[in-house]
Protein backbone atom coordinates (compact mmCIF):
# COMPACT_ATOMS: atom_id res chain seq x y z
CA UNK A 1 0.00 0.00 0.00
CA UNK A 2 2.76 2.53 0.71
CA UNK A 3 4.82 2.12 -2.67
CA UNK A 4 0.99 2.96 -4.22
CA UNK A 5 0.86 5.89 -1.87
CA UNK A 6 4.33 7.35 -2.35
CA UNK A 7 3.26 7.17 -6.37
CA UNK A 8 0.09 8.89 -6.29
CA UNK A 9 2.10 11.42 -3.92
CA UNK A 10 4.97 12.07 -6.71
CA UNK A 11 2.26 11.95 -9.45
CA UNK A 12 0.24 15.04 -7.63
CA UNK A 13 2.84 16.61 -5.76
CA UNK A 14 2.60 19.63 -7.82
CA UNK A 15 -0.74 19.86 -8.25
CA UNK A 16 -0.83 19.76 -3.90
CA UNK A 17 2.02 22.13 -3.48
CA UNK A 18 1.66 25.05 -5.62
CA UNK A 19 -2.16 25.99 -3.96
CA UNK A 20 -0.38 25.67 -0.77
CA UNK A 21 2.37 27.68 -1.56
CA UNK A 22 0.73 30.46 -2.53
CA UNK A 23 -1.68 30.45 0.41
CA UNK A 24 1.14 30.51 2.37
CA UNK A 25 3.50 33.30 0.24
CA UNK A 26 0.16 35.68 0.37
CA UNK A 27 -0.49 35.44 4.07
CA UNK A 28 3.12 35.79 4.51
CA UNK A 29 3.22 38.86 2.14
CA UNK A 30 -0.10 40.46 3.98
CA UNK A 31 1.61 39.89 7.44
CA UNK A 32 4.77 41.56 6.57
CA UNK A 33 3.16 44.85 5.54
CA UNK A 34 0.74 44.35 8.62
CA UNK A 35 4.02 44.51 10.42
CA UNK A 36 6.07 46.95 8.70
CA UNK A 37 2.91 49.45 7.97
CA UNK A 38 2.92 51.25 4.71
CA UNK A 39 6.44 52.99 3.76
CA UNK A 40 6.39 56.75 3.17
CA UNK A 41 6.59 58.19 -0.26
CA UNK A 42 10.24 58.44 -1.46
CA UNK A 43 11.13 61.82 -1.82
CA UNK A 44 10.53 63.36 -5.34
CA UNK A 45 13.78 63.46 -7.09
CA UNK A 46 14.56 65.36 -10.43
CA UNK A 47 15.03 62.97 -13.45
CA UNK A 48 18.37 62.55 -15.54
CA UNK A 49 17.07 64.40 -18.72
CA UNK A 50 15.72 67.41 -15.93
CA UNK A 51 19.41 67.38 -14.49
CA UNK A 52 21.28 67.22 -17.90
CA UNK A 53 19.15 70.33 -18.71
CA UNK A 54 19.66 72.17 -15.27
CA UNK A 55 23.47 71.14 -15.89
CA UNK A 56 23.36 73.06 -19.41
CA UNK A 57 22.16 76.05 -18.52
CA UNK A 58 24.27 76.36 -15.77
CA UNK A 59 26.76 75.91 -18.13
CA UNK A 60 25.66 78.63 -20.66
CA UNK A 61 24.94 81.17 -17.86
CA UNK A 62 28.23 82.68 -17.54
CA UNK A 63 29.17 82.14 -21.65
CA UNK A 64 27.97 84.34 -24.42
CA UNK A 65 26.23 82.43 -26.66
CA UNK A 66 26.13 85.27 -29.69
CA UNK A 67 30.31 84.32 -29.98
CA UNK A 68 30.40 81.26 -31.62
CA UNK A 69 34.12 80.19 -33.76
CA UNK A 70 33.36 79.83 -37.90
CA UNK A 71 33.12 76.31 -40.17
CA UNK A 72 36.30 76.94 -40.91
CA UNK A 73 38.19 77.31 -37.48
CA UNK A 74 36.28 73.44 -36.41
CA UNK A 75 37.70 72.01 -39.64
CA UNK A 76 41.14 72.41 -38.48
CA UNK A 77 40.37 70.15 -35.73
CA UNK A 78 38.27 67.61 -37.57
CA UNK A 79 40.05 64.02 -38.81
CA UNK A 80 40.76 63.01 -41.73
CA UNK A 81 38.56 60.43 -43.29
CA UNK A 82 38.98 57.18 -42.52
CA UNK A 83 38.63 56.29 -46.32
CA UNK A 84 41.75 58.84 -47.14
CA UNK A 85 44.56 57.50 -44.25
CA UNK A 86 45.75 55.39 -47.08
CA UNK A 87 46.34 57.47 -50.08
CA UNK A 88 49.31 59.97 -50.40
CA UNK A 89 48.72 63.51 -49.41
CA UNK A 90 48.57 66.12 -52.26
CA UNK A 91 51.00 68.51 -52.27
Amino acid sequence: MWPVLWAAMRTYAPYVTFPVAFVVGAVGYHLEWFIRGTPPPPPEEKSILEKREDRKLEELRGRDVTQVTSLKERQEFTPRAVLNRNRPEKS
